[in-house]
């Protein structure tokens, strides 16, 4: 099993989830598990706080 954080960036410039472009810039943080079995991945998990990018996009 492999395990990371990440950090996304970026600028909102097209249609989002319904929320129109806002031109605002979006900076979002998550992580990622991958399991993998016979060399390829088997299991993927990912989590990334869409709350705070929505508060970013001024769309919460």
């Amino acid at each position: 099993m492999v395990g990371g954080r990440f950090t996304l960036t970026g600028t909102h410039r097209g249609d989002f989830a319904g929320v129109p472009a806002s031109g605002n810039k979006v900076s979002v943080t998550g992580h990622d598990f991958l399991r993998f079995k016979d060399g390829k991945i088997s299991e993927h998990w990912a989590e990334v706080d869409m709350m705070t990018m929505m508060q970013q996009l001024g769309a919460a």
